[in-house]
This record gives C-alpha cells, sequence and structure tokens, in this order.
C-alpha cells in the first residue's frame, strides 16, 4: 500500500488527533503523511461559529478527500454532520477521550461565562439566569488566553481538547461540568474515507473502538432526529458496555429558559435508539422549542 496522505486542519489539538492515527496505522505496517489543510472556520474568527452554517471546520477536508488529494481524513467528530456526503464513509471511532465540558477560570464571584458555542450558553444560562454569556473563538490556545486576559468567571471548554494538549492537569481553577450534557460524539475522533478503496478501509477499520463508535452513533441519531436542519443546543451523552446503554440527553431554548432532559436506559444498543429518544422528547415539548428557535433564527437569516 503506497503512502496515504491524511487530511487535517492545522491547530495543535487536530494535529494531535491526526498524528494518533498516523502512529495507529504505523503499527499496522502502513505509512502515512498528513496534509494541512485551512477550513472556513480557521479562517473566519469575527462571526459566531451558529451563523456560518454546518461543516465549517470539516468541508474544506471532505473536498480534499473527494478530490482525490488526500485517502484520509480526521476529525473531531462532534463536528462533522450528521449525514455524510456521498461516497464518504465513516471508517472508524478511535477510543473516546474524556466526553465532558469543563470551565476554566480564574473569578468565581464575575457573572460572566464565555463560550462560543449555543448548547453551552443555553445549559449555562439555564442553571445560572442571572448570569450574562459572551462569545469566545479561536484556537484553545487563543481561548484560554482570552480566558485569562478577561474579567470573567470563565469560559466553557471540552475536556478531551485539553487533556490531548496536556494542559488539564496544569491549569489552575478548573471545575468539571458533571451538570452540563456534552454535545453529541464529543470526545471521539472520526477517520473518514470513501467507497472503493477497499484495502485501506479494512486497514483503518481495525482503529474502530466499537463502544466508543457505537456510542457516537446512538448519540449522533439523536441530534439528527431532534435538528432538522436547524442548529438548536442539543446534549447527548450515551455510554456503552457490551450491549448495555445508559443515555442522557438533553435540549434547550437559545436563552436557556426552556430545558428538556431525559435519561434512559436499554440493553440491546443499536443506532436507532437515538432516533427513537429524539421522538420521545419532541413528543414531550422539544417539537415546541424547535419550531421557536427555528422561527428566530429564519428572522435573523
Amino acid at each position: 500500500m503506497s503512502d496515504v496522505k491524511i487530511g487535517t486542519r492545522g491547530s495543535r489539538l487536530a494535529l494531535y488527533q491526526a498524528h494518533r492515527v498516523q502512529n495507529a496505522l504505523a503499527q499496522l505496517g502502513v505509512s502515512a503523511e498528513l496534509v494541512v489543510i485551512q477550513t472556513k472556520g480557521d479562517r473566519i474568527q469575527d462571526r459566531p461559529l451558529q451563523s456560518m452554517g454546518m461543516g465549517i471546520f470539516t468541508k474544506a477536508l471532505d473536498d480534499a478527500l473527494l478530490a482525490g488529494e488526500v485517502d484520509l481524513a480526521v476529525h473531531s467528530m462532534k463536528d462533522v454532520p450528521t449525514q455524510l456526503q456521498d461516497p464518504m464513509e465513516a471508517w472508524a471511532v478511535l477510543e473516546r477521550g474524556m466526553p465532558g465540558d469543563v470551565l476554566v477560570g480564574h473569578d468565581p464571584l464575575a457573572t460572566v461565562v464565555a463560550t462560543g458555542s449555543i448548547r453551552r450558553k443555553a445549559q449555562w444560562l439555564h442553571r445560572h439566569p442571572d448570569h450574562t454569556a459572551v462569545g469566545l473563538r479561536g484556537n484553545v490556545e487563543t481561548r484560554l488566553a482570552k480566558v485569562k486576559s478577561n474579567p470573567w468567571r470563565g469560559g466553557v471548554f471540552a475536556a478531551a481538547g485539553l487533556d490531548r494538549l496536556g494542559m488539564l492537569e496544569d491549569l489552575e481553577e478548573v471545575e468539571h461540568l458533571e451538570w452540563m450534557v456534552p454535545a453529541p460524539a464529543q470526545g471521539s475522533i472520526l477517520v473518514v474515507g470513501r467507497k472503493g478503496h477497499d484495502d485501506l478501509k479494512r486497514v483503518v477499520a481495525q482503529l474502530d473502538h466499537p463502544d466508543s463508535s457505537m456510542a457516537a452513533s446512538i448519540e449522533r441519531a439523536f441530534l439528527g432526529a431532534l435538528e432538522g436542519g436547524c442548529a438548536a443546543p442539543i446534549g447527548a451523552f450515551a455510554q456503552v458496555q457490551s450491549n448495555h446503554v445508559t443515555f442522557t440527553g438533553c435540549l434547550n431554548s437559545l436563552d436557556g429558559k426552556d430545558e428538556l432532559r431525559m435519561e434512559r436506559i436499554s440493553e440491546e444498543a443499536h443506532a436507532d435508539l437515538g432516533t427513537m429518544w429524539a421522538e420521545e422528547l419532541l413528543s414531550s415539548g422539544g417539537q415546541a422549542i424547535m419550531e421557536a428557535i427555528r422561527k428566530r433564527t429564519e428572522g435573523h437569516g
């Protein structure tokens, strides 16, 4: 098998994830090189994430994959749209890292929290209705610097990213937000390939972690059934051990005032659980929340 080209973003975190895939392939006897590609989300730093549509951190990599410029693309799975463009395929989900969110801050008395995520903002404001949320963009290092230089309570980060960069243990005043439901597939790394490359697919498939892959499938099915093409504050977290599934789902209004949460257990693991639980949430008040979000976002489109 000739040298494999792996498409990746250029941030330290993205390169860590791509190197992890590269090293795993090397252990299987496959040499690979990294191809750094800048995405729309990397180029544009002065606009809220939700205003730029789906796939802002993935489309440029996917375009390179479809054009044959790279053989694989490595993504933070939470950034990937729930439906992959044909002929792309999900070939492996690596063993999941830390799934949750953390608050990194230096002023526990302040009432301003920083995040670029509508999910984190809505869940925080639901729990702290007297607080204010401000936007926070950039790579991990840039966001940490902004938190350090502003009089905020802190900024909300994915624990996995800080952990993978070796920063989590060194940071002072870190609070693990056990109550915050993470983004679907947060902490998961996805390897995407193209149909028809069966030899490479068989090799890459050996990197797949079945329980992590199933958990991500359930969470993303939940997201896909709720979202309907509309960015919304949706959290989903599944833990899978063999066939046993524990699941927490969350849907908020954009301002955080309304929140629906559900906790479910299943002794049979399959992706359709996410769709079933999403439909249950929609029928118990979620539909009204989603319609209000659509009206608000369409009014600002």
